[in-house]
């Protein structure tokens, strides 16, 4: 039989555009972390399998989810998360949330508006960024701020993946209102290099999603886990560096990814800056307040 973890992809947490379950984090978190990991990866692989029939995505995802939250044994990604949050008297919900998100990726193709996409990422990005503060016992008064960086996250992927998805999955996630609005279409999507309105219509996303990182800027000060802090220091120095990118580059045609060395170099100067802000007590400033 056939089962989930035999349709993954290959990619692992190292391939990600965030460091998952990295030295930054305390160790006693790391195992519970990466078992997370691996069943959203194996989810997500699922719902892109490029070949596998969505009624068969379907089943997989559902299979998953019922292994996940009963007693099956068949599934060892749903079987490891559902003894590892056990093991910490953690609830499964976050996991859960996420599968919705892919059986949306199986059955919806196209985003009418931008409200639409952030819905998706209330499922898709928004639970990873919250099983992480339930991991390290932190208040649900952080999660804004988190689904704000959560979802800033997933649609910086949406903006460089762009083309690839289309190409590979029909699937868009830019929304239709904001393409026609630039007189873009879907089917430019499938050229070498992005079209004129093409290009501004995904650089003025890029310029939205930028704004949606930046209400997540105060998560590192509300988290109380020192190494944590760190961490979401990091993502947050990678994803602004992307969004960076995405705003002045054409994601068709120009990399819009962070090298191994680029990431190296961000992840040390994040950790520095958040080591002294943290010494010196100050609260990390938005872009806003300081351009003001």
């Amino acid at each position: 039989m056939t089962t989930a973890s035999d349709l993954r992809s290959g990619k692992t947490h190292r391939d990600e555009n965030f460091p998952v379950a990295s030295w930054i984090i305390r160790p006693e978190h790391r195992a519970l972390i990466l078992a997370f990991y691996n069943f959203v990866r194996t989810a997500d692989d699922i719902a892109d399998h490029p070949t596998l029939p969505g009624e068969e995505k379907l089943r997989l995802l559902d299979l998953l989810e019922a292994e996940l939250t009963g007693t099956g044994e068949t599934q060892d990604v749903a079987v490891s998360l559902r003894r590892a949050l056990a093991a910490r008297g953690m609830p499964p919900r976050h996991a859960v949330d996420v599968l919705v998100a892919f059986r949306m990726d199986v059955t919806k193709l196209r985003y009418e508006t931008w409200d639409e996409v952030i819905h998706y990422c209330r499922y898709s990005a928004m639970p990873v960024g919250r099983f992480m503060l339930d991991v390290h016992g932190e208040s649900i008064s952080t999660w804004p701020a988190s689904d704000a960086i959560c979802a800033g996250l997933q649609i910086n992927n949406h903006l460089q993946d762009c083309g690839k998805d289309y190409k590979a999955l029909n699937r868009v996630y830019l929304p239709r209102d904001a393409l026609a609005e630039a007189g873009a279409t879907v089917e430019m999507l499938g050229e070498a290099k992005a079209p004129p309105p093409l290009l501004s219509c995904l650089q003025k996303l890029a310029v939205r999603n930028a704004a949606l990182l930046d209400e997540g800027r105060g998560l590192n000060s509300g988290v109380k886990d020192f190494r944590f802090g760190l961490e979401i220091a990091v993502i947050q120095g990678f994803a602004d560096r992307i969004v960076g990118l995405l705003k002045v580059r054409d994601p068709l045609s120009e990399r819009v990814h962070l090298s191994p060395l680029a990431m190296l170099g961000h992840t040390l100067a994040a950790v520095a800056g958040e080591i002294g802000r943290r010494a010196v007590g100050r609260h990390p400033v938005t872009k806003s307040a300081a351009g003001a």
